[in-house]
């Protein structure tokens, strides 16, 4: 049980992590330091991260959680996560181009947190989702373009002798086509011209995925800017919120 509790605990928390991390990513220049905040987008990240941060561990402490206390039983696990992600149905979505959907709760410390920084959590959940995967949007614009498929089937045949079993590191030991020995993946990359290709068409879907969500990237930037002036605000002490306010 002990085993058991310690992985489930070391899971949470690398989510929980992973999703304080979450929602930086950058989209050009932000507020200047005459308004008191740092210029540099790393610097702008970090406070993002601090104060998204800050807020949850207040909120949690308001509930008499904490992110490194000991869990007793798992139950205390289930208990925190409740705390921190929101409990029930998921009441937050956004299905992207790709066909991936995005979920979230709009309660819980997290929810709360990111509530109180951008103002209007269902805007800033949307706007961050796309924002955030404007480049496996791009990406997946690539594998279904002409140019690339041609490139990718020279690849593959590049990559599969005569006979159908393609190259392998180990003798005696074929790999699948798309898992061959490294260096005839780099000369079949060469002469299929795959990277080539790959990388033209990346930058130019870059362009165009960026134009067809110009709206949502024009929220990310001003809810972004909103969460930067707030988290400078931020009093000395905040004190604990159980659930998200509105603004």
């Amino acid at each position: 049980m002990l085993r058991t509790t310690a992985r489930t605990r070391h899971a949470l928390l690398a989510a929980a992590a992973a999703i304080l991390l979450s929602g930086c990513a950058t989209v050009g220049p932000g507020p200047s330091e005459a308004s008191g905040l740092p210029s540099g987008a790393a610097a702008q990240d970090a406070l993002l991260k601090a104060a998204e941060h800050r807020l949850v561990v207040d909120c949690l402490k308001g509930q008499g959680l904490s992110l490194t206390s000991r869990p007793r039983a798992p139950d205390d696990d289930r208990t925190l996560r409740a705390a921190l992600f929101g409990a029930g149905p998921r009441e937050l979505s956004v299905t992207l181009a790709t066909g991936v959907t995005v979920t979230a709760h709009t309660d819980g410390c997290l929810a709360g947190a990111r509530n109180r920084l951008y103002g209007d959590q269902r805007r800033w959940f949307r706007a961050q989702v796309v924002v955030d995967n404007l480049r496996a949007e791009a990406q997946a614009r690539v594998s279904a373009d002409p140019t690339h498929r041609a490139a990718l089937a020279r690849w593959t045949r590049c990559a599969t002798p005569p006979g159908g079993t393609p190259h392998s590191d180990r003798p005696g030991r074929p790999v699948r086509a798309d898992r061959p020995n490294p260096a005839v993946a780099v000369r079949c990359s060469r002469e299929s011209g795959l990277d080539e290709v790959r990388a033209r068409l990346e930058a130019t879907e870059l362009v165009t995925v960026r134009a067809l969500r110009r709206d949502e990237l024009a929220t990310y930037r001003q809810l972004r800017d909103r969460a930067l002036r707030r988290a400078v605000e931020l009093p000395a002490t905040v004190p604990p919120q159980k659930g998200p306010t509105h603004s």
